[in-house]
């Protein structure tokens, strides 16, 4: 039985030796949360590093643990993720929107306050790195879009018009086929609840 095996089984999950999202949903409840003691197997694989979790930690708890198995399962591939950007509210979005329009820099997404799925928890984008050295461009995107794909994430990198290659999302249940824009306007109007977002109608 491997390390990832012996985890799950002192977790009680099933111990199919897949790092998936449950799986990491059951260590981080097990060793972050305030009431719960840390018990890790020794030589399990490290949780999200603490620029990460910051970031992590403001998505939708069932965003969350997709987060955490995207950098485990980077890590097994070789690949140094970590998450740069989580939630973001309406006038941040509005921020990163005026650049390259009326404000200096360049134009870094088409999304205003609001049109946004980081607005709504249910987004994050990532980096990529060698070492400490943050790579801008690198083959390695569409590698952790592959892993991400598989876990159940949308990968901004397939999208038509202006690909974000850092950017994954977990499309609710309920918006399944649904255009991106009718996805947000339903976003829009859940948005007085979090806790609606992933609830069906």
């Amino acid at each position: 039985m491997n390390t990832i095996q012996e985890v799950q089984a002192a977790l009680g999950l099933t111990p199919d030796g897949d790092a998936g999202p449950k799986t990491w949903a059951a260590i981080h409840a097990k060793v972050c949360l305030p009431s719960s003691p840390v018990v890790v197997a020794p030589g399990s694989p490290p949780l999200a590093d603490p620029r990460s979790e910051k970031c992590i930690v403001t998505l939708l708890p069932e965003v969350q643990p997709f987060a955490r198995a995207l950098i485990l399962k980077a890590v097994e591939a070789g690949i140094t993720v970590k998450i740069l950007s989580g939630t973001r509210t309406y006038v941040e979005q509005d921020a990163l929107y005026a650049k390259g329009r009326t404000a200096p820099g360049s134009v870094v997404t088409k999304a205003r306050g609001g049109y946004s799925n980081h607005n709504f928890g249910i987004a994050f984008d990532i980096g990529v790195f060698e070492g400490t050295s943050y790579l801008t461009d690198s083959p390695k995107y569409a590698q952790v879009g592959a892993i991400a794909e598989s876990l159940g994430l949308e990968w901004g990198g397939r999208w038509k018009s202006m690909p974000d290659m850092p950017h994954y999302q977990l499309r609710p249940h309920w918006a399944k086929g649904a255009a991106e824009s009718a996805m947000l306007n339903e976003l829009r109007s859940r948005a007085t609840t979090r806790a609606a977002v992933f609830t069906e109608d």
